[in-house]
């Protein structure tokens, strides 16, 4: 296979990382709230005017109609350049939009795809429930239908941004006498509908992005429901192969610069016996394995874009990018937190993003969770009896 960038391509990074470097944000982005979003949309409304939003999406929605492999050298050149990732954007961007493509009426296509290309709105996700996390199809959050109108009850968990988002690509449980991952619809939430409660969720460092979102009998129009009602779990399926796909490239990138930082760290810091920490064999060891397995993501990920590109969607083996990339990530943060010794007690970079890095071994789908997807979709190993 092929991974060197056709000539036609390399025109193309050029021309990207021209315009990253000339039009970034010079300021830094927020951590949370009001200030985020405002953040968040301004360099989005930016690239839609520079003509870079929505790259690989198609053109009657504003994209640029171009192939996933523009797609990665775009989040390739801007975690390079070190520009904003998409923060609060990111579900809007890489699931909703993904998803409403795939699955959506020409009427929902044309009303939100727009939206989330010129950075107007915000989107989260309502999958997680309390008692529905990896195990998704246990939802019970229940929809039930009168007249024109689905009427929710129920709770969802670990919804980032949901206090400054204006929809949701929410899961609901339409039919209770259905088996488990039959029944469930994929619906669009206005976030701003009557009877909706939203309750914070702070992180350890006490940054908020999390939320426990409350239904208390809202009502969302049957116009919203994605793909067909009780037919909510193969759309679903859609939206987490786009997550578990491409959509991390940024942070792929973002964390081998993060481990050639440790590695320089490392040749200039001393430990209590006056050594380099990297000539220590045991941090030497595990830095430099480190930046050979990113490197390794980096080419997995390229082939599953090639493989992408022949099947016209991302498939189970994303899987398998996002467990190497959440390991990699808090063993990262893990050697970082070694090297800090005891500063490593305050509350600082490497120690906020080491207590945050468990949440990437559960988010979007716990490891267990994936490493099941690999076996069965990708190896296909037999299920346990």
């Amino acid at each position: 296979m092929n991974l060197d960038l056709s000539p036609a391509e390399i025109e193309f990074r050029d021309e990207v990382r021209t315009w990253i470097e000339a039009n970034k944000p010079r300021e830094g982005q927020p951590e949370e709230g009001q200030a985020m979003r405002e953040y968040d949309l301004a360099w989005q409304r930016k690239q839609y005017e520079g003509g870079w939003a929505g790259i690989s999406w198609p053109k009657e929605y504003g994209g640029r109609g171009l192939s996933t492999v523009e797609q990665l050298i775009w989040f390739e050149e801007s975690a390079k350049a070190g520009a904003p990732q998409a923060g609060s954007c990111f579900v809007g961007l890489n699931h909703g939009g993904p998803t409403l493509i795939a699955n959506a009426t020409d009427a929902q296509k044309s009303f939100h795809l727009p939206k989330i290309l010129k950075g107007e709105v915000i989107w989260c996700q309502g999958f997680s429930e309390p008692g529905a996390g990896s195990d998704l199809a246990g939802l019970s959050t229940r929809a039930e239908i009168d007249g024109e109108d689905l009427v929710v009850t129920g709770s969802k968990i670990w919804t980032s941004y949901a206090h400054i988002a204006d929809y949701q690509e929410l899961l609901v449980r339409t039919d209770p006498t259905s088996k488990k991952h039959a029944g469930i619809t994929w619906v669009i939430c206005d976030m701003h509908l009557p009877g909706i409660t939203i309750r914070p969720v702070p992180f350890v460092d006490r940054v908020h992005h999390f939320n426990q979102v409350f239904y208390d009998e809202v009502r969302i129009p049957i116009a919203n429901v994605v793909g067909e009602i009780n037919g909510g779990w193969k759309t679903a399926m859609s939206t987490l192969s786009f997550e578990r796909g491409t959509a991390f490239t940024q942070a792929q990138v973002a964390l081998a610069k993060q481990i050639d930082e440790l590695i320089d760290r490392a040749k200039t810091r001393t430990g209590p016996d006056g050594k380099l920490a990297f000539a220590d064999s045991e941090i030497g060891r595990k830095l430099t394995r480190m930046r050979a397995e990113v490197a390794a993501l980096r080419a997995m990920t390229y082939v599953a874009v090639a493989r992408n590109v022949r099947r016209n969607a991302p498939g189970p083996d994303g899987s398998m990018l996002k467990i190497l990339l959440a390991k990699l990530h808090l063993e990262a943060h893990r050697v970082g937190m070694e090297l800090l010794g005891p500063d490593a007690v305050l509350m600082n970079d490497f120690s906020e993003h080491y207590l945050r890095g468990f949440a990437s071994t559960v988010a979007g789908g716990s490891d267990e969770i994936q490493h099941n997807i690999v076996a069965q979709r990708v190896l296909n190993l037999p299920r346990q009896q």
